[in-house]
């Protein structure tokens, strides 16, 4: 049998504490939500991909990269019975060497996570302009 030479990095990762942050945008409609922690597919009543923005750094110490913002950081909402939801967020890869990097999130995470569950929830709200919100994390990336 081959022997790994090499730890397989992880290609996405999910962010329980931001889950207060969620709460919180949930609040000022009276819902709640817990997060679920166990990240699967099996037992999800339903699940949304879409992208949140944020911030890579390249931890290979060889790589000359020092990071790079990204508006297309693709996530997968799931909502599971009870009343609980979780969120998987995609990992990129360095262009400079490949590694891969999970990122730091900006505040698009929990108002994506948030509006989804709302629609779920069957409460109407206006869709979001995402545009505006790129050209302003455009703007704060420089």
């Amino acid at each position: 049998m081959p022997r790994k030479t090499s730890k397989q990095k992880k290609k996405w990762s999910m962010y329980p504490s931001l889950h207060s942050d969620i709460t919180d945008l949930l609040e000022e409609d009276g819902i709640t939500f817990g997060f679920y922690g166990n990240d699967t597919d099996t037992g999800a009543i339903r699940d949304y991909d879409t992208n949140i923005m944020g911030r890579f750094n390249c931890y290979n110490s060889t790589c000359k990269s020092d990071g790079w913002s990204s508006k297309m950081i693709a996530i997968t909402i799931r909502l599971y019975p009870g009343n609980k939801y979780n969120a998987r967020v995609y990992h990129q890869h360095c262009k400079a060497c490949k590694s891969i990097s999970r990122p730091v999130l900006d505040a698009s995470y929990a108002e994506r996570v948030a509006y989804r569950l709302r629609k779920w929830k069957g409460i109407a709200q206006e869709v979001p302009d995402h545009s505006e919100e790129i050209l302003l994390f455009s703007l704060l990336s420089e």
